[in-house]
């Protein structure tokens, strides 16, 4: 066999890519780190920036008793066991020893910045200060000094297989040589092609679905990964955001004073619903879509922080020129959008009842968020799950962060890890910040691995 060009070649330099490259080096490895785009970060650097974790020294500064046992038990009950037990345990008992690695790294996560962002009420997401830019900062930083080659502008064009093992990528037709690959260059959220067959739910929303994570993320890794024989996990996974299709951008926040009803006229959440598990409720109602109702004081009233398009001028806009529908009458709205006219009148009235009494008696939402619908004119508009979060269906992998094959064999040589990979996501986005955590946590168990192996 032909001598190595390096120890573990990764390709892709987002979080998952950054923290391999740290874990490999550390162990001893010379790393070729290979980015599409023109800088590392990838979508970890374009994203809120938050760590979902349970038992941090965040958590107990605020007084919250927490851990990794109590973290598992939920995110397996909230996906009803539809995700692959072995990673979510592993993530779990890494979550919180790699949140003091981060921190340990120059990552801040003022206390104020820790809430809630699952739908347990225990406070586990780390937004970190500076959100994802900062995470991603603090990662390529950890660079310096160490022994690692990063090339953007570089695209890897398949795996290089020899002797039934994976020893290095074909970038520009020629072959780079090494112990060992990661492959960590996200899912495939910039690829519509692949949505048809790996995530239907988003592909059926035509035009109006977009993705608001990297370019680069185009199913370059999965796709040469599926090629040299590895296996998939399931289908139609990843967190679609719900959206009136407003304007393509990427503000995503629905205000919490709507009122969402489905085609029968029922309201059917809290619409101040944590926006993890809003979208997987909403492909439950009927033609998997909403409206959401509101009343000319509610518009007058709506403010533009901290979303723009639903201030009081942005919503007048939208009703004359689309795509909000607006009606003098609620029977006549409810005709007008496709919702059964006499039980949205009802819906109102019970709701606007239950907002001058200051309580909700069927969602039990805020106080502060209710307000009648009972002015005229009133307003309605369609709320679609299109808005391509991430990806979840990808490399099967095992704890190890190794890629099995379809036998469900370890493929030699090969590793995996973020959004590349499948089976850690489930039906419901239990926590915000677990994609961040899962490309960080697997990143680095993929680089430990990889330079393990490479150097024997």
């Amino acid at each position: 066999m032909s001598e190595r060009d390096y120890d573990v070649i990764i390709v892709g330099a987002g979080g998952a890519g950054l923290s391999a490259a740290i874990e490999a080096t550390e162990a001893g490895a010379r790393v070729l780190l290979i980015e599409a785009g023109a800088k590392a970060g990838g979508s970890t650097a374009l994203s809120g920036g938050v760590y979902w974790a349970a038992g941090t020294s965040l958590q107990r500064e605020a007084g919250i008793e927490d851990d990794a046992d109590s973290q598992f038990h939920y995110y397996m009950t909230v996906n009803q066991y539809k995700v692959d037990p072995a990673l979510a345990r592993r993530y779990c008992d890494l979550s919180a020893p790699t949140f003091e690695w981060l921190v340990g790294l120059g990552v801040n996560f003022p206390l104020e910045n820790l809430y809630v962002s699952g739908v347990d009420k225990i406070r586990r997401g780390h937004r970190a200060e500076g959100h994802g830019a900062e995470i991603a900062e603090v990662l390529e930083g950890a660079l310096a000094g160490r022994s690692v080659d990063l090339a953007t502008h570089t695209r890897v064009q398949d795996l290089l297989i020899e002797d039934g093992a994976v020893t290095g990528v074909i970038v520009d037709g020629d072959p780079v040589r090494a112990g060992a690959v990661v492959i960590a260059s996200g899912g495939f959220g910039n690829n519509r092609r692949l949505w048809a067959e790996l995530y239907p739910s988003a592909a059926k929303q035509g035009e109006l679905a977009w993705y608001i994570g990297a370019d680069e993320c185009r199913g370059d890794g999965l796709e040469m990964g599926r090629r040299a024989g590895a296996d998939l996990t399931r289908p139609d996974i990843g967190l679609l955001l719900m959206t009136p299709g407003f304007a393509h951008d990427v503000e995503s926040y629905l205000p919490p004073w709507v009122v969402h009803v489905n085609h029968e006229g029922r309201r059917f959440i809290d619409e101040a619903t944590e926006y993890s598990v809003l979208s997987e409720v909403l492909s439950t109602q009927t033609a998997g879509e909403c409206f959401a109702i509101f009343d000319e004081a509610a518009r007058a009233e709506a403010k533009a922080h901290p979303a723009p398009n639903w201030a009081a001028d942005r919503l007048a806009e939208f009703a004359e020129k689309g795509p909000v529908v607006k009606a003098d009458t609620l029977t006549e709205l409810a005709e007008r959008i496709g919702v059964r006219p006499e039980t949205l009148v009802t819906t109102a009235e019970r709701y606007s009842a239950d907002a001058r009494a200051g309580a909700d008696s069927a969602f039990f939402k805020t106080p502060a968020h209710l307000r009648p619908i009972e002015t005229p004119p009133f307003y309605g508009v369609r709320i679609r799950p299109a808005i391509v979060c991430w990806t979840g269906t990808g490399l099967r992998i095992d704890a190890e962060a190794r890629v099995l094959d379809q036998a469900d064999r370890v493929m030699p040589g090969l590793f995996a890890a973020g959004e590349t990979t499948g089976g850690f996501a489930g039906p419901c986005y239990a926590g915000g910040g677990a994609s961040i955590g899962n490309a960080v946590i697997f990143g680095r168990i993929a680089g430990t691995n990889a330079a393990k192996l490479a150097l024997g």
